[in-house]
C-alpha cells in the first residue's frame, strides 16, 4: 500500500485548495479512492498523482448540449429531424434510413464490422456511434466532414450508402403534405431544401447523449458504484496504460486523429486528406469510449472483436513506423492489469434510454 503519510499529503493538498473537509466531499472521496488504487502493488506503477478535484473537472458530464448559432435548437426542428432520421424515404430504394446504421438499441451504431450500403455491400469503414456528436468538432473517421450538418446529406446522397440524389430528396419530401407542414413549422413557409434537411437532422442528432454510467456515479461520490478492479483500471487508464493521452475528457476522446499502428496498405485515414503529412498517414479519429462495452466490434474497420483484444493490441504497441503516434508503444501490462482496464471500461456504459419513434407522414 501507499504509505499513510502520502495519502495524508494528498488530502492535505485539497485542504490547501480551500476544501474544508475533503474526506466529506466528492473530490476528497475520489482522491482517497485513487490514492488507494494507486497504491495496490507495483502493478499500477507509473500512474499520475491522485487529484480528486482535477479528475472531477476533467471527467464530469456537461450540463447542457451545445448547439451552433447558425443552427440553434427548436422543438419543431428537433421533431422534424427525428422523423427524417427514422424515415426510409431518404434512401433511393426507400428501404434504409439513418437508423439502419445508427440503431439506438445498439448505442447508435449497427454492430457490424463495416457499415452495409444499399446494395448490401460493405462500406470502407464502420458506422460510428452518434453518441455525443454535439461535442465532436471534426466528424468522420478521417475528419473530412465540415460539421454535423454535412454528415447526414453525405450518407443520403452517397451511391454506395443510401443512394438518393440531392435533387430527388426535396422532390420526394415535397410530395408529402405532412412534410410540407413540418418543414414550415420548423423553418417558416418556403420550399423544402437540402440545407433544411441537413439542419433538421443535425438538430436531432445533437440531442443523442450517452446516459449516466456507473463511472459518473462514482465520480460524483458513490463509492460503491464501481468495483475495486475498475478503480485500479481507472488509475492505469490515466497512468501506466496511457489511455487518457487520447481518450480524455467526459466523452473519453480528444476528437483528434492518431496512427495507433494497426492500419496498413492504402487504408491511410486522414493521410488521404493530407498526403504530405507523415504523422497523419494511417491516422483515424479517436472514438468515444462511452457505451464502449455495447459497441463491438472495435476500430475504424471493425477488426477487433472484444475489449480484451483491444487492450492486447495497445499492450503490443502496434506497428513501429514513422507515422505511429508518439504515445503508442509497448506497455508491458500484466494479466491482472489488463483485466482491471476492461473492468473500468465496462463502467462507462449507461442504461439504455427509451427512444420515442415518430409517426411517419405519408
Amino acid at each position: 500500500m501507499l504509505p499513510l503519510n502520502a495519502m495524508a499529503i494528498a488530502v492535505l493538498e485539497l485542504c490547501a485548495m480551500g476544501v474544508g473537509n475533503p474526506l466529506g466531499t466528492t473530490a476528497g472521496r475520489l482522491t482517497v479512492a485513487l490514492v488507494v488504487a494507486l497504491g495496490v502493488g507495483a502493478s499500477v506503477s507509473g500512474a499520475p498523482p491522485a487529484g480528486g478535484l482535477a479528475w472531477h473537472e476533467k471527467y464530469k458530464r456537461p450540463s447542457e448540449i451545445p448547439y451552433p448559432k447558425d443552427d440553434p435548437y427548436t422543438e419543431a426542428k428537433f421533431k422534424l429531424g427525428r422523423t427524417l432520421f427514422f424515415d426510409p424515404i431518404l434512401s433511393g430504394s426507400k428501404s434504409r434510413s439513418c437508423e439502419t446504421c445508427h440503431n439506438p438499441g445498439l448505442s447508435w451504431g449497427d454492430g457490424q464490422p463495416r457499415a452495409i450500403g444499399e446494395n448490401q455491400q460493405p462500406l470502407p469503414v464502420r458506422a460510428p456511434t452518434l453518441l455525443n456528436v454535439a461535442w465532436t468538432p471534426k466528424l468522420g473517421w478521417d475528419g473530412h466532414f465540415r460539421d454535423l450538418e454535412a454528415v447526414g446529406i453525405a450518407a443520403i446522397t452517397s451511391p454506395g450508402n443510401m443512394n438518393l440524389s440531392d435533387k430527388a430528396l426535396p422532390e420526394r419530401l415535397s410530395a408529402i403534405p405532412g412534410y410540407l407542414d413540418a418543414f414550415d413549422a420548423a423553418f417558416g413557409e418556403g420550399d423544402i431544401t437540402v440545407h433544411k434537411v441537413e439542419m433538421a437532422l443535425a438538430t436531432f442528432e445533437r440531442s443523442i447523449v450517452s446516459s449516466e454510467a456507473p463511472f459518473d456515479r462514482w465520480l460524483n461520490g458513490d463509492d460503491a458504484a464501481i468495483g475495486e478492479a475498475a478503480k485500479r483500471g481507472f488509475a492505469l487508464f490515466n497512468g501506466k496504460a496511457n489511455c487518457a493521452a487520447c481518450h480524455t475528457g467526459w466523452a473519453f476522446t480528444d476528437s483528434s486523429f492518431h496512427d495507433i499502428g494497426t492500419a496498413h496498405g492504402d487504408d491511410i485515414g486522414r493521410g488521404r486528406l493530407f498526403p504530405s503529412s507523415t504523422a497523419l498517414k494511417y491516422a483515424f479519429k479517436t472514438p468515444t469510449l462511452r457505451d464502449v462495452a455495447h459497441r463491438a466490434p472495435y476500430m475504424h474497420d471493425g477488426s477487433v472483436t472484444t475489449l480484451e483484444a483491444v487492450i492486447d493490441l495497445y499492450d503490443r504497441g502496434g506497428i513501429d513506423r514513422p507515422s505511429r503516434d508518439v504515445e503508442i508503444h509497448p506497455l508491458g501490462l500484466s494479466t491482472e492489469e489488463k483485466a482491471s482496464l476492461v473492468a473500468f471500461l465496462r463502467t462507462l456504459t449507461g442504461a439504455n434510454q427509451p427512444v420515442s419513434l415518430p409517426v411517419l407522414p405519408r
